[in-house]
């Protein structure tokens, strides 16, 4: 997993995030689900995996820095986390404000802010 300090920050191949809503994400120990949303606020940005049927639905939100890289001709995003760390990632909820610290505090106390 990306260490602490840039847990919140694409690594620098992944410069442009918006294109990757929609693609399948691969942990390290195979397919996950599909990429839901993804932030690219600075220094505090995510993904959410919609894990489908995997957890009944589920959507996981992921710190942005364990997206390892995306294959753009597969339509793949690989995340630095096993399947289980996955599914234990906070529930997103679609009400969530990520300007509101109240709403932030659950996702980012998990993975170091």
């Amino acid at each position: 997993m990306a260490t602490r300090t840039n847990v919140w920050r694409y690594r620098d191949s992944l410069a442009n995030t918006s294109n990757i809503v929609g693609y399948d994400v691969e942990a390290s120990d195979g397919h996950i689900g599909k990429i839901d949303k993804a932030s690219d606020n600075t220094n505090r940005s995510y993904v959410v995996v919609d894990t489908g049927f995997w957890i009944f639905g589920k959507k996981r939100m992921i710190p942005a820095g364990v997206v390892a890289r995306a294959d753009h001709d597969d339509r793949k995003v690989y995340v630095a986390m096993t399947k289980d760390q996955v599914k234990s990632a906070p529930d997103f909820d679609d009400d969530y404000d990520e300007n509101d610290y109240d709403s932030s505090a659950r996702y980012y106390d998990q993975y170091g802010w």
